[in-house]
């Protein structure tokens, strides 16, 4: 008899998890069916999981993701002293090449919490200090890392308006405007906020993923907004870029 034998309702709740990290929101019966198990037991173990905030139902859909819980627990692996000691040499290798201080976060929740920081020397204090926390809607991190995660979760991080925090009046205030957001990010391939943390600075960030794809942090460069150009603001998202890859690199090869 194998552990998972001795403790079938744990086994199949690391299924289900396991399940919808991999595939995204899906119905119940999907679920059931692909881990071969009682649709009674399913709608057991959801509503368990829905009631610790790792699962989410999503009504209009008839699907069930993955819940703010689960999130805070795959970003708190994140923030774990591999992850800064690994970024550590890319991100001063990035401050001496742009002359702009630059920082890592990762996501916890609907905030992003800031694990490493180098500071170019010359350059004022930022608020982005290791273990500060910020609204992820509003910062080029966040929204890097947001950017990559499927639509159904976004919106179950961000379900109405009361979640849309605001620190200088300039940024999403509602989920379509967000998804805008988001949507550009994909296109362009990094993200970006002007004055929407602090007044006068912006950040320009792109997400460093795990081995299987998924974006476990954001890595930014900010700057003064006066000081940076359209065609220097392009090469410091490019730098960022390169230092992003080179992180996700370290964390290993994509499954």
């Amino acid at each position: 008899m194998t552990g998972s034998d001795r403790v079938p309702a744990a086994d199949a709740t690391l299924r289900v998890l396991r399940y919808l990290s991999h595939t995204g929101p899906v119905p119940a019966a999907e679920l059931a069916r692909a881990l071969d198990l009682p649709r009674s037991t399913t709608y057991h173990l959801l509503a368990v999981l829905a009631g610790h905030g790792f699962v989410v139902h999503l009504p209009d859909e008839r699907r069930y993701g993955l819940g703010v819980s689960a999130f805070e627990l795959g970003s708190a692996y994140s923030r774990q002293a591999p992850l800064a000691r690994a970024a550590r040499a890319p991100l001063a290798r990035l401050v001496d090449h742009v002359g702009q201080s630059a920082h890592l976060a990762v996501l916890h929740g609907r905030e992003v919490v800031y694990v490493v920081e180098e500071r170019a020397a010359g350059r004022p204090p930022l608020v982005t200090d290791v273990g500060v926390r910020l609204p992820a809607h509003l910062t080029a991190s966040g929204r890097a890392i947001l950017a990559g995660l499927p639509s159904a979760q976004v919106r179950a991080l961000f379900p109405d308006r009361a979640a849309f925090v605001d620190r200088t009046g300039v940024g999403p205030t509602r989920l379509s405007e967000l998804r805008a957001v988001l949507t550009e990010v994909r296109r362009r391939g990094w993200a970006r906020e002007d004055g929407d943390v602090t007044p006068g600075l912006a950040s320009v960030a792109a997400a460093v993923h795990d081995h299987t794809g998924f974006p476990v942090a954001g890595l930014a460069v900010t700057f003064a907004q006066d000081d940076v150009d359209q065609a220097g603001v392009d090469r410091l998202a490019s730098a960022a870029l390169r230092a992003a890859d080179d992180l996700t690199r370290r964390l290993g090869p994509r499954s």
